[in-house]
């Protein structure tokens, strides 16, 4: 049973997924969140096409004369990337490709109040997370320095401007200051993207985040 999805990604981020403008750890919530999105995955595909007509209509490089079968070569020296591991557990493929499996395989660290935390190998440019809230537990008041991507892959959140269920991905920038709140009656598990370091009310939260890399 597909999820509900309400809150999607904007224009904006998926016409910079589809030209390859994107972090690896914003690249990653993307494509997680239209693996399992009908309707942002549609928009990407009409994206693609538009970037596909626009290709065909310019001018061509000039290129040497072996171009095609130096690029077949390449591509025949290069090995074919693993598969990620079919499961029905909770990760959506793009991640579980990470992880090297589903949640079981997942390293969590403590980082207060019952939150734990998983930071997956990206690229410097961004900052890549599996955040696991308990039922009912709040996220320390906090506002953003730059983007935040946060999709819901288990449970719930709820914020001062919605709540965001199974699939929906929340999109936060310096505009947003917030205290997001698990949802009562499961854990809630976030796949989270962030380009700068968050912005914590408290100064004993500010104090913790430059050990938790938050």
């Amino acid at each position: 049973m597909k999820p509900e999805i309400r809150h999607h990604l904007t224009d904006a981020l998926l016409m910079a997924y589809a030209t390859g403008a994107l972090p690896e750890a914003f690249n990653l919530a993307v494509a997680a969140h239209i693996s399992m999105c009908d309707e942002c995955r549609a928009q990407l595909g009409a994206f693609d096409a538009i970037g596909g007509a626009l290709i065909e209509d310019g001018q061509a490089a000039a290129m040497p004369d072996n171009s095609f079968a130096a690029c077949l070569a390449r591509a025949k020296a290069t090995p074919p990337a693993a598969a990620p591991p079919r499961t029905n557990g909770v990760l959506p493929a793009p991640v579980r490709a990470y992880v090297g499996g589903d949640l079981d395989v997942v390293r969590w660290r403590p980082v207060g109040m019952g939150v734990r935390q998983a930071i997956l190998p990206t690229d410097r440019r961004a900052t890549a997370r599996l955040i696991r809230i308990p039922a009912g537990v709040a996220v320390p008041d906090h506002g953003h320095r730059g983007t935040e991507l946060t999709l819901v892959l288990q449970g719930a959140f709820l914020d001062a401007t919605d709540r965001f269920g199974l699939g929906d991905i929340e999109v936060a920038n310096e505009d947003l200051q917030h205290t997001p709140i698990a949802d009562v009656g499961v854990d809630c598990i976030c796949l989270t993207a962030t380009d700068a370091p968050l912005r914590f009310s408290k100064l004993g939260h500010r104090i913790a985040q430059r050990f938790l890399r938050i």
